[in-house]
């Protein structure tokens, strides 16, 4: 479970949960380990079994230890359910329940054609590496990365507003890379008027991405015809509310399940101040400006001791890396409640609290 668990840290955070998968032989020996690569991606489950499958592995007796209940729903991928029936694997020890309606019941379905399942291992760390995607699935809301790019200093814009570009060329490459796997990207009305950005996802020789998320713009001032952001293929979303909840309500109703907010001050703040940034992205460029646009417009904290706390994140890639000058800096909001584990090894697991209804893994 600590190597499956290790494993799923290898993925992306987003409208999915961090999963990983290890399938063992009957003595006890790793044949593969699997890991979810973000939505649309093959799950931990069947990435191991088709990396068994590759190699001429026979799975027939063997036991998957996997950090999430197995789904049960055909989405953009098969029922993992089924593939480890299909593979011949006889054992299943998962850590939690899976939350989400449409994919619940993988272990009923395992037990049915005869699975030996096992729940509970592994659970407290399993609720901690998703804890924010398990919120964000029990609020019904999309999962919220914010992205800041500012100076030494916390500038984003110089005194006379210009901003482009803050970053190093290949932090810009990496975030559009994030654009590709999001569900939409958020700015407020004053970025739309004063940078008129396209928002869309381009790969690094500049080419417009395959997949494009939604062009989401926060405030009440309407988005000027001749914007940017308006494009032709009918991504633009104009949300005419200041309050982010009602932002994340709308855009979820819609069927957005992971947004990335990019700015300016007044959103980012908005968004934190909040409590509903569940991922914190920050390209951080050796310049000083002394003067300008602050990354953040106030958060109503005014004693040290109120101050948020975050920790680093080492998932997808690590918690501090280097590109090209900037440094990238992943981070999550540190856990302030102590987590409810599930009793471990549990043969018979309930679902209860957990079973919450948004599309997730």
């Amino acid at each position: 479970m600590e190597a499956a668990l290790q494993a799923a840290l290898q993925g992306p955070r987003g409208a999915n949960p961090l999963v990983g998968a290890v399938v063992v032989d009957p003595e006890g020996r790793t044949l593969v380990t699997g890991f979810h690569r973000g939505a649309g991606t093959a799950h931990a489950e069947a990435d191991a079994i088709a990396q068994a499958n590759a190699a001429g592995l026979d799975l027939a007796g063997s036991t998957m230890v996997v950090t999430l209940e197995p789904c049960n729903h055909v989405g953009r991928t098969g029922p993992c359910a089924e593939a480890i029936i299909a593979a011949g694997i006889t054992d299943v020890v998962y850590a939690v329940d899976d939350p989400h309606d449409p994919a619940a019941g993988g272990a009923a379905t395992l037990r049915s054609a005869g699975v030996r399942v096992r729940s509970g291992l592994g659970a407290a760390e399993s609720l901690d590496l998703n804890r924010r995607w398990f919120e964000a699935v029990a609020a019904r809301r999309p999962f919220v990365t914010l992205h800041i790019a500012q100076t030494l200093d916390g500038r984003i814009a110089a005194e006379d507003g210009t901003s482009q570009w803050i970053s190093s060329p290949e932090s810009l490459i990496d975030n559009h890379a994030i654009r590709t796997r999001i569900d939409a990207i958020l700015v407020g009305t004053q970025t739309v008027l004063v940078d008129n950005p396209r928002l869309t996802a381009r790969d690094p020789q500049g080419a417009p991405a395959a997949k494009q998320p939604v062009r989401a713009v926060m405030g009440l001032r309407d988005i000027p015809a001749g914007a940017a952001i308006r494009g032709d293929d009918g991504l633009a979303m104009h949300l005419p509310t200041r309050e982010p909840r009602e932002a994340l309500s709308t855009l979820y109703a819609s069927g957005v399940r992971h947004i990335m907010v990019e700015g300016g001050s007044r959103i980012l703040s908005a968004f934190l101040t909040a409590g509903l940034v569940d991922e914190l992205i920050v390209y951080l460029a050796p310049t000083l400006l002394g003067s300008g646009t602050p990354a953040l417009n106030g958060l109503g904290i005014t004693s040290l001791p109120d101050a948020q706390q975050w920790e680093w994140d080492a998932s997808d890639g690590g918690a501090v890396r280097t590109l090209g000058r900037d440094l990238r800096l992943h981070l999550r909001p540190q856990r302030t409640v102590a987590l409810d584990p599930q009793p471990a090894l549990n043969p018979q697991p309930s679902r209860g609290s957990a079973e919450q209804a948004q599309g997730g893994y």
